[in-house]
């Protein structure tokens, strides 16, 4: 796909991080960027940076989600990529000892329904109202009419200890890109996930000294963290190159996780 000023890109937790980095990837290339954010003052800071809009959108409410597609459409037009980098979830084992019961709890069911609905959920109501709107549109040379890119994780694949919502629910964003792709095939229509390693992210960068050091070791090369700009590379990569598609993609520096 051929990047340029006609072209829309809606991209979700654009405030900060890997959406972020997303977000300033695609409009230096020269795409009109909608960010997708609940965080209202860094949203729209990132939206005026780089010439773009801001939506306050909460990912977990189709009535949110539907609202921040009309605005960004109202001001850019139809997208054409869009980049779901937002979740939310929870942490917990299945079974864990609370010291106060003086017995196993078990996370609750509740619990791991909140992960799912803000990771997996969530990934498909962004790409599924995103795909309905992109079918719209004229399709380009090669018949093809947008990309959606999720963010999945390599816990999908290598899920530690306490990651039982996290893990499961990006394995499941990751089994939405094969159906979806072909379901979406006969309209031009790309679907791809990227599963990024350790990151410097905002949230990442939080830790203690000590512990950011042995994540980069843990790396087997380059022995660092993920830049988010290496993110936004690959999202850019993934929209100009038509022939990427229903691809679960690591990026990871080689890393596999250890169970703990």
């Amino acid at each position: 796909m051929r990047i340029d000023s006609d072209t829309a890109a809606v991209v979700t937790g654009g405030a900060s991080g890997l959406g972020r980095a997303s977000a300033e990837a695609l409009a230096a290339a020269g795409a009109k960027v909608a960010i997708f954010d609940v965080n209202e003052a860094a949203g729209q800071e990132v939206a005026d940076a780089i010439g773009g809009v801001f939506c306050k959108v909460d990912i977990t409410s189709e009535d949110s989600v539907v609202a921040g597609f009309a605005k960004a459409r109202a001001a850019h037009g139809q997208e054409r990529i869009t980049v779901h980098c937002a979740m939310t979830s929870r942490r917990g084992k299945t079974l864990a000892w609370d010291k106060e019961a003086g017995k196993l709890k078990r996370l609750s069911t509740e619990d791991y329904i909140y992960g799912v609905e803000g990771i997996l959920v969530a990934s498909y109501r962004i790409a599924s109202l995103s795909a309905e709107g992109m079918a719209a549109l004229e399709p380009n040379e090669d018949g093809e009419r947008g990309c959606i890119t999720l963010t999945a994780s390599v816990a999908a694949q290598d899920g530690q200890i306490g990651q039982i919502i996290y893990g499961s629910a990006k394995a499941g964003v990751n089994g939405l890109v094969l159906p979806m792709a072909r379901d979406l095939s006969d309209l031009g229509i790309r679907v791809n996930s990227i599963m990024p390693g350790i990151f410097a992210t905002p949230l990442m960068l939080g830790a203690k000294q000590n512990v950011l050091d042995s994540l980069a070791a843990s790396v087997p090369f380059p022995k660092r963290l993920g830049k988010p700009e290496e993110f936004g590379s690959l999202v850019l990569e993934l929209a100009r190159n038509g022939y990427f598609n229903a691809q679960c993609i690591r990026l990871d520096g080689a890393i596999r996780m250890a169970p703990r």
